[in-house]
């Protein structure tokens, strides 16, 4: 049992790091690149147009649900809304550029089609929940201002980035504010996430759940099981592949699509430290109730039609190497600690 749960959160946390680092740098990026003002022009204020707009930036990048964690944290930070934030949360990890490809290869073209726009459909769903919530005073007031931990724990103000002398330095500048001001605020509950999701995968094995058939009360297995175990869209896919050919209904593989990617763990964590208890409600449940409902309406849909989904699959293969996942893993942990991210950073400066 623990053999196999430390190799289980091992497995979890190489399969994370790429795209952790991914979303570090997009993250870092948008800092650094998207002026405030756009932010707030585009995914500020209220209304429907900040969620949808959310959604549709966000459904083509290649993020996981940890991944997108710290992009989302330099969006809000930057003026983007609540809602806009969890409408990005949920429509980049339960989608993207590549796992659109994969759900063709595996799933077949009908997936490939339904799978994004019922991950853009469930963001823009949960992005409008949230609307509803009323608007309270943040408990990590500092942390939403953008401040960092050492700063706000000495009661100064949000610090102002030095004055920008060129592309370079402004892209270092950005990247510096992802792996230090982001990254720490994430780290310590994307570790205990991790574990956590570790616990789950070696208790609760994912081709368990091909024993619960289909219909509502399979969706709701899914859903429990999907919601705090890791995995990413592109991961969940060749699992999908073998629930659909194990017999799950393609509505029922749906849910655990887009349950599964959307959420972890850590990913609670983070918004709840980030947004609050009221916002990690109304996310759970947006995520519930659209999941289901999609799932239903599709195998309603197909059943109407007469499509056989299992007839339009194929085949595919792992995306991520094994060496970038270690390098990328190392990159993280090295990142991660902050006295030997202090000592990185103060041997390129005496370079």
């Amino acid at each position: 049992m623990i053999a196999g749960l430390g190799d289980n959160t091992l497995a979890l946390y190489l399969d994370a790091a790429p795209w952790l680092l991914l979303g570090l740098l997009a993250a870092g990026l948008i800092k650094a690149w998207v002026a405030d003002s756009l932010l707030l022009r585009w995914l500020g204020g209220k209304g429907i147009w900040p969620v949808v707009r959310a959604a549709l930036i966000g459904a083509p990048l290649p993020l996981c649900s940890c991944g997108v964690l710290p992009a989302a944290l330099g969006l809000h930070r930057g003026g983007a809304s609540r809602p806009a934030t969890v409408s990005f949360l949920i429509a980049t990890p339960e989608t993207g550029a590549d796992s659109i490809a994969v759900s063709y290869a595996l799933l077949g073209p009908l997936m490939a089609v339904v799978r994004p726009l019922a991950a853009i459909l469930s963001a823009i769903t949960t992005g409008l929940l949230t609307t509803l919530v009323p608007v309270t005073s943040p408990a990590n007031t500092a942390a939403a201002e953008g401040c960092s931990s050492d700063c706000c724990n000495s009661g100064c103000t949000t610090p102002q980035p030095p004055a920008r002398t060129g592309a370079l330095a402004t892209t270092l500048q950005g990247l510096r504010y992802a792996v230090t001001d982001i990254l720490d605020d994430i780290a310590l509950w994307l570790a205990i996430g991790i574990v956590l999701a570790g616990v789950v995968a070696t208790l609760v094995p994912p081709q368990a759940l091909a024993a619960w058939g289909s219909g509502l009360p399979a969706m709701g297995v899914m859903l429990l099981v999907g919601v705090p175990m890791y995995i990413c869209a592109t991961a969940s896919t060749p699992l999908a592949a073998a629930l659909l050919l194990a017999g799950i209904s393609p509505g029922t593989v749906l849910v655990f699509l887009l349950a599964g990617p959307a959420t972890n763990i850590a990913t609670l964590a983070v918004v709840r430290k980030e947004l609050g208890d009221r916002i990690l409600a109304t996310y759970l449940a947006g995520i519930a109730l659209s999941s289901i409902t999609l799932g239903l309406l599709l195998d309603w849909l197909l059943g109407r039609w007469g499509v056989d989904v299992v007839a339009q699959m194929g085949e595919g293969g792992e995306l991520i190497p094994s060496w970038l996942a270690w390098l990328s893993g190392t990159i993280l942990l090295l990142l991660a600690i902050r006295p030997l991210r202090r000592r990185i950073f103060e041997l390129k400066v005496e370079s």
